[in-house]
Formats: structure tokens, sequence, C-alpha cells
């Protein structure tokens, strides 16, 4: 497709249709050239429309698809796979003014909100009304549109599911301006083919999500949190499947190795997780996290649980059951990224997802590399459902170099989860970061069925172009 850019002409129509909302030349700052994984794409676009409502969004799509301009939906920019990077140049469409709740239906558990809202917002808001939205995806300051484009999973997806299972109705914008309702609000739909859940896990390539209906579910009363210690991660990940398998249906449940714990902590500047048990070294934790509704159900919960991880191969299990240990918990937790953030200038990311069997054989082959690709590499992950976070780490390293460096890796660890029933993205999705390796995942075949869906939702390819499958060239 041969892109056209923006002329003053159209960007004349652009300010004329959309007054004060519309940002150019000195105005834009390279926030929107890329996400939070920088290499995975950075390019600065011709404009940028701050859409205030969804018929701005409408407007917008209409002149640029007139003129066969790129146009690239935003939300809060957290990604980490270059959804919204321009990298074909064009038009940036940023949802975060559509921050509002508009709706509750709390008789049918229904919220319906802009775009925009963010997850910390929407989170709260919930719970203010006895009401809880599970998805809980690391980044707590993304947008829940940007969630439900990426499908995110999180911490709580081993018992709640990811984001798609909470999505009920969709308003969208399609590239040419038409905007469509999709979904319903009753529990059942069996309506047609359900366009609601091809538009979930999109990516901003078939349409632009500006309004989200989503279920909710009563608050759980009780949660608690219990930290298996263990002596290695091998013998870390052989307990999940007992824990998972005991029938006490766990909330979230995260592995960390040691090394991990400790740049986390030194991040924090805090000490919480035990360095020995009993005179041994703990190399590895599983941290997990419980709920019900009546404080009988969890004691009961958490002896098992503490049973199950000990007959399991836990050195010790630590118990912190009230809202500020667990805060404490779980803030190393969420440390771990941040810590390796702030330690490297260049960080790349995959998220492989596999069947658990395997995590502690796939975390054991990446860390095998070190020396190979010559980068430090980091891991942690949700060891409920299989989703290893694998971050790919250098400073003072050339981009040139560290891309060659990172893309060997990624070579090799993608061509040894084939074998492991692997999938290439648990939840950080293709973006312009995988695009390229889809094809050898998913088999010609099914990358023609979404080209072709591509094609009926956006026959001009203007939508994010370069991402999922369409791939651009440099």
């Amino acid at each position: 497709m041969a892109y056209q850019s923006l002329t003053p002409e159209v960007l004349a129509q652009l300010t004329a249709a959309l007054p004060g909302s519309v940002l150019s030349g000195d105005q834009l700052t390279e926030d929107y050239a890329h996400d939070e994984m920088i290499s995975a794409g950075f390019r600065m676009p011709d404009a940028v429309v701050l859409a205030q409502s969804t018929e701005d969004v409408s407007k917008a799509c209409k002149i640029l698809y007139e003129n066969n301009i790129p146009i690239i939906p935003r939300g809060a920019g957290t990604g980490l796979s270059g959804g919204c990077a321009p990298i074909c140049g064009g038009v940036v469409i940023d949802l975060t003014k559509m921050n509002h709740i508009l709706r509750w239906d709390l008789e049918n558990g229904l919220v319906h909100i802009e775009a925009g809202v963010l997850l910390a917002d929407l989170t709260a808001a919930c719970l203010e009304r006895d009401m809880f939205y599970p998805p809980d995806p690391g980044q707590r300051f993304a947008a829940v549109g940007g969630n439900v484009a990426t499908n995110a999973g999180g911490m709580r997806a081993v018992k709640y599911g990811c984001t798609r299972e909470y999505v009920r109705t969709l308003k969208v914008v399609l590239p040419d301006g038409r905007v469509v309702k999709l979904g319903g609000e009753p529990s059942k739909n069996s309506s047609g083919y359900s366009l609601l859940h091809l538009m979930v896990g999109s990516e901003g390539t078939l349409g632009i999500i500006t309004e989200i209906g989503l279920k909710l579910i009563p608050k759980p009363k009780f949660q608690v949190s219990l930290l298996g210690m263990f002596e290695d991660l091998e013998a870390c990940i052989r307990c999940v499947p007992a824990v998972k398998g005991s029938g006490l249906e766990p909330q979230s449940l995260e592995f960390m190795p040691r090394s991990g714990v400790v740049r986390a902590e030194k991040f924090m500047e805090k000490t919480v997780y035990p360095a020995k048990s009993e005179g041994t070294d703990v190399g590895a934790y599983l941290l997990t996290t419980f709920d019900c509704r009546r404080e009988e159900e969890m004691d009961e919960i958490m002896e098992a649980a503490a049973e199950v991880m000990l007959e399991g191969g836990a050195l010790d299990v630590l118990v912190f059951d009230n809202p500020n240990s667990m805060k404490t918990a779980w803030d190393v937790r969420r440390a771990v990224p941040e810590s390796i953030l702030e330690t490297y200038d260049k960080v790349e990311e995959c998220d492989i997802v596999v069947p658990t069997s395997y995590i502690a054989e796939v975390v054991d082959y990446a860390l095998s590399l070190t020396d190979e690709v010559g980068l430090d590499i980091h891991t942690y992950g949700h060891a409920g459902d299989g989703n290893i976070h694998i971050k790919l780490c250098a400073n003072g390293m050339e981009e040139q170099e560290f891309r060659a460096r990172s893309d060997k890796f990624l070579d090799l660890i993608y061509a040894r989860g084939k074998g492991m029933n692997a999938l290439i993205s648990g939840e950080h999705g293709i973006g312009a970061v995988s695009v390229h390796r889809l094809e050898d995942y998913a088999g010609k075949d099914v990358m023609d069925l979404m080209r072709g869906i591509k094609a009926v939702f956006d026959p001009k390819g203007l939508l994010n172009p370069g991402k999922v499958c369409t791939y651009v060239k440099d």
C-alpha cells in the first residue's frame, strides 16, 4: 500500500473539523513515537488528534481514510510490543482524554466506560461499590481500551481469565469513520459471528475501540497471600501443578528467582523476602493469593495451601494475611520488572507462553544463552498459566548491536518453544516486534485468514499498519 503523507491541506481539514484538538510540528513530543518498548518501533507521527468523543474519532478517520493516510490509535502508551508506534508515519489518534466512567449498572453487574479510563481508576471505583474488576495486568496506569485491544492478562488470570472474559459490549470506529456497536449486555449471545471477540485482541488493526461495557463480579471479602520458598527454580515450578490441582483456586500464582528479588528489594530499599530458610539458601519464590467470601473458609484455604506447598518441596511458607503485609509482598513482585528498567538503558522483552510443565525448561534454556548472545537475561512470570517474561538487557550498547543480539536470542527461544507447544505472546500482543515471527508459528493458512479479515475491516490497510499480520519491511 502506498501511504500518503499528511499535506497542509489535509491538516487544515483536520483542524477545521476538530478545532483545538490537533497537534502538529513543534507541538508533538517524542512520547507519540513509541510505546514502552522503544526498540519495537520509533517514528514521529505527522500529527496527533486528541479525541474527546467517539464522534471526534469518526471525524478524524473519515478525513484520513479519504486521503490514504495511516491511522494509529493510542491509549496510555504502556504497551510492550510497539503496538501504538506510528512506524509508517501518519496520524495518531490519542484516546486519553476519553477517560470517563459513563454508567454503572450494578443490578446487572456491568459498567460502561470510555476507552481512555485507566485501569487503576476503574479498579478503585469498582471497589468503592463493593464490586471487582478482576483483570490485573502489571501496568496499573494502562488505559482499559488498550487492555481490551491486546486482551491483556496479568497476575489474576490463573483464576479469573484475561480481559476478553469481561468484555460485553464495544463501540468501535471503523477505519472509514463508520461507528458500530458489538456484543450485548445479556450474559448469553449466540447471535451470529462474534465480532466482539474478534475485536478484542486485534491490537487496533481492525477498528478503534472508544467505549466498553464490562462485566463485574462481587468483591471478594477475604484474601490471603502465601510465599513459598524453594531451593531452586526447578523445585518451585514442580510445585505449581500441585497448587493448581488442589481445588483451592489460587487467584494468582507468580514465580521469581532469588536474583530478581534481590534487585527488586534494592530498588524498593526494603528487605521483605527471607534469603535463607533454616540455613538453606532460597533460590526461588512462589507467591500466590487466594480469595473467598467467608472468613472461616479463608483459614481452611490458608492451612491447606501451606500444606500443599510444603509437601510440594517448599523449604518454608510465609503467610501475609492483612492488607498491609499483602501489599508489601506483592510490591516486591511488581518491583521486579521496574528494577530491571532502572538498571539498564537497553531492554527488550518477550512473553512466551508454554504449558506450565515446561516453565523450568524454558527458563533454564533462556539463561543458558547469556554468553552466546552477550546480553544480561532476567526471567520471572505467571507460573499459573505458563506465561514467562524474559527481559534482555544491556548498558552502553549501540542500538543496532543490541537489536541484532536480541533478535538472535528471540530466534533461538522461539525455535526451542515450538517443541513445547508454545505461543509467541501470552499477553503483550504481537504489535510490531513479533509480526515477522507469527507466521512461522501460526502457519500460512491461518495468516491468510487473518489477512483476509484485516482486508474486510480495513481494505486500504490504513489502520495501525505493520502490526499483527501486516509486515512492513524496514
